[in-house]
């Protein structure tokens, strides 16, 4: 299941609940309440919450509130909380997770499980949890709190003290709770060694009017803890500057220009170099802008086997070594590069190099410490602490291509490039430019995030292509946006041709351009919520293997939707004779549904688009009246312009059409 990123904040105020906004003495003021003690009066605060404020946290804004996880025991409450803890501390939220089990160890270590104790046990955590809050904490309570007159007293407490209080039911069937069961609390109940225990001979009450519930039984606890953040991001506890701090770090590797002149004197004076093909810049290219964060450099043995066979990048370590053997640290110790687990990685990303070549940066069975890497003649990048290790180009283009066939491009790449792998540490000295009028479009991921956030985008949607834009392309888009708009106030499409390397048949990227920049202009897509920018990976024709690192990359662009396409990255089969797909053109939206380390990536599958001739225009195929389509292929649109035809009106922006057609009129006169 795909959740979206969380939808805008509340008009009322980005840095504070609508609570305080229309209650701000209550900000100051302790409430009086009656006590069983006497001779006590309750003291004020010199100290206001707004002036706490001032000093806690990264973000501007009171924020102080309890989440309040109530649900059986193994409903996952704890889990939820804690992972939504660390969250939140990422973003700079301050917070804090009073657990059941933890508290039963001091603050309430005298009571047992009687109904007057448990009562007595969530007023004196209710009684915490709003000190807490009233600090400006975000307070996290994960208690089973089975009785609803506890809850609410627990809300009231709050509630008085003019502090938000939200109850989250984390709803999990008793049968997937005794499932986990993680301390065998139900096994014994079962049995009658334990009395008491909620949901065997003690009642749950659950909530009636719960602010969020969580289907924990069901949804991950990466689901739930984003279910969560969606909620706080709509309540303004947490404000949407904060969530974007938890996309993906960019790693980039173009270095900074105080040490530009010392790296440019260094690759100067380095004796081995390696020249790159146009296909290998593009790479270097991925690399060095961040698009394939957090790899630090062309791939290692160790990253390479990774991708290769389990489509993740599991680690960052320098060392591939065997079973049994002692992994021992290189001097420099390990790359130090955050990373929160497994990331998707679905293709390699090596320089290949000749034998030859590795003879030649090879000294004494090491591999030389530095290498120069160049284009065209011209030193561009360092690569340091290499390795070398044998490129099996069968096995490779086999699994990656699920196919060996050279008259496939991809595999032909793959089986023409060198024997071997060289890995290592990128340092590039500038970013890399092309010079062919385009690099106007050529956005990194950090530059893209400074656009969309200038254009105060709440969700990002990206559509990845690298054919020219029929007005079946648009209306897709369109759908999107106004999808999104549900939910979202300014969603922004981030327009991504692919601009590396395309089979000689593709439509060239310049024309491309060009022809994109036309169909905004006819306002087939609105100039004010598109941003056109190239995507500089080479195309692999590698389907749904493909698929996922075009998704996986736009995450460092902080895109939170994803269009895919009907058989993404697909090529026609080569040993086919009719021509068929060589992958099942529904398996790119399926694989991408379900890829790991995508999960908050929400997917929208391409629709079919065809020409109604009953209407004039691209719709959406219905096929309960296939007869009124006509199926304009990528084929008879080439053959239409070639001949000097034009499609039937509706079909594509007749400026963007022209500028298609003289492309190809040029091809014929040549």
């Amino acid at each position: 299941m795909h959740h979206m990123a969380p939808p805008p904040l509340s008009p009322v105020s980005e840095n504070a609940h609508p609570f305080f906004e229309s209650n701000p003495r209550k900000r100051f003021r302790m409430p009086s309440y009656s006590t069983g003690s006497t001779n006590v009066t309750m003291q004020e605060h010199t100290v206001g919450r707004d002036q706490r404020a001032d000093v806690i946290g990264r973000h501007e804004g009171f924020r102080g509130c309890t989440i309040w996880f109530t649900g059986l025991s193994g409903a996952g409450k704890t889990t939820v909380s804690f992972a939504l803890e660390k969250a939140l501390t990422q973003m700079g939220i301050p917070c804090y997770g009073l657990d059941g089990d933890n508290v039963r160890h001091g603050l309430c270590k005298n009571l047992g499980f009687s109904k007057d104790d448990r009562a007595e046990n969530i007023r004196r955590v209710a009684e915490v949890a709003k000190l807490f809050a009233d600090a400006g904490m975000v307070t996290l309570a994960s208690f089973i709190s089975p009785f609803r007159v506890d809850r609410d007293s627990a809300r009231e407490i709050h509630k008085t003290s003019g502090l938000p209080f939200f109850e989250v039911y984390v709803d999990a069937p008793l049968e997937v709770c005794e499932s986990r069961d993680p301390k065998d609390l139900y096994k014994k109940a079962r049995k009658g060694q334990v009395q008491g225990m909620t949901g065997i001979d003690s009642a749950y009450e659950p909530p009636v009017a719960a602010d969020l519930v969580l289907h924990s039984g069901k949804d991950s606890a990466e689901e739930c803890v984003n279910n969560v953040l969606e909620f706080l991001v709509r309540e303004g506890v947490v404000p949407m500057k904060a969530l974007s701090s938890l996309a993906p770090l960019v790693r980039q590797l173009i270095v900074s220009p105080s040490i530009r002149s010392t790296l440019e004197e260094e690759l100067r004076g380095i004796e081995y170099e390696v020249e790159l093909d146009l296909v290998e810049l593009q790479w270097l290219q991925v690399l060095a802008e961040g698009w394939a964060s957090p790899l630090y450099g062309f791939m290692r043995e160790r990253q390479y086997l990774q991708a290769l066979h389990f489509g993740q990048m599991l680690d960052l370590k320098r060392k591939c070594i065997f079973p049994g053997e002692e992994e021992v640290e290189d001097e420099e110790g390990e790359d130090s590069f955050p990373m929160d687990g497994p990331l998707n990685q679905s293709v390699p990303i090596v320089l290949t190099i000749t034998s030859q070549e590795k003879e030649q940066v090879m000294r004494n069975g090491h591999t030389v410490p530095a290498i120069a890497l160049s284009y065209e003649g011209k030193r561009i990048a360092i690569l340091r602490k290499g390795e070398i290790f044998e490129h099996r180009r069968k096995e490779r283009a086999a699994r990656q291509f699920g196919s060996i066939d050279e008259r496939h491009p991809g595999v032909a790449q793959v089986m023409n490039s060198g024997e071997f792998c060289l890995g290592g540490d990128i340092e590039v000295v500038d970013r890399i430019s092309f010079n062919d009028g385009l690099d106007k479009f050529r956005f990194t991921p950090m530059e893209l995030r400074r656009i969309l956030a200038e254009k105060k985008a709440d969700a990002i949607f990206v559509f990845q292509l690298r054919n020219p834009i029929h007005n079946g392309h648009a209306l897709l888009m369109r759908e999107t946006r106004a999808k999104l708009l549900e939910t979202y106030r300014n969603p922004i499409l981030l327009l991504h041709p692919l601009g590396g390397w395309t089979k000689d048949d593709d439509v060239p990227l310049k024309v491309r351009i060009r022809q994109h920049e036309a169909v905004i202009d006819e306002g087939l897509l609105g100039a004010e919520w598109t941003v056109l920018s190239i995507f500089p990976s080479p195309m692999m024709y590698a389907g749904p293997t493909e698929v996922q690192w075009h998704a996986r990359a736009r995450l460092a662009a902080g895109v939170h939707t994803y269009i895919v396409g009907r058989d993404p990255a697909g090529i026609a089969d080569p040993a086919s004779e009719s021509g068929d797909a060589l992958y099942e053109v529904t398996h790119g939206a399926k694989v991408l549904s379900m890829a790991p380390g995508l999960s908050h990536l929400n997917v929208v599958p391409f629709r079919v688009a065809a020409y109604d001739k009953k209407v004039g225009q691209m719709a959406m195929f219905d096929p309960s009246r296939k007869e009124d389509f006509d199926f304009i292929s990528g084929t008879k649109m080439r053959g239409l312009a070639r001949n000097g035809q034009t499609p039937p009106d509706g079909f594509m922006a007749p400026k963007a059409w022209e500028i298609l057609a003289a492309h190809y009129r040029e091809i014929a006169n040549q």
